[in-house]
């Protein structure tokens, strides 16, 4: 199974951007369904944007549209979440999970039910704070 480890959270004010990082090891992710996921606290996981290569389909939740964007570096085994125009609300710990498997249309399944397919891989998570 892929190990992976985000990395580039940190504190940042109201407008600004970051760009997260998640790197793999232990196998490539050219065939994986990758996706980022944010919790808020006392909030459930949410999908925040998911990539499925097969159809190069991107899903999307509804408040980051505009905003946030979603890259892999396949050389690097990088999976890349930039985020712009930060808003408090957007402040949570942000997961990235990456799926061996990857039918047509898997982006929005990845992101929607991530938590429940128990072969999905995980990263520790990296907290963003968006805050003045």
């Amino acid at each position: 199974q892929v190990q992976l480890a985000e990395s580039g959270g940190g504190l940042v004010q109201p407008g600004g951007s970051l760009r997260l990082s998640c790197a793999a090891s232990g196998s490539t992710l050219d065939d994986y369904a990758v996706g980022w996921l944010r919790q808020a606290p006392g909030k459930e996981r949410e999908g925040v944007l998911c990539f499925s290569p097969t159809d190069g389909g991107t899903w999307y939740t509804e408040s980051v549209k505009g905003r946030f964007t979603i890259s892999r570096d396949n050389p690097k085994n990088t999976v890349y979440l930039e985020m712009n125009d930060l808003k408090p609300e957007d402040t949570a710990v942000y997961y990235c999970a990456a799926h061996d498997t990857s039918p047509p249309g898997y982006a929005a399944f990845l992101c929607l039910n991530g938590l429940a397919i128990h072969s999905v891989s995980w990263g520790q998570g990296t907290q963003v704070t968006v805050s003045s």
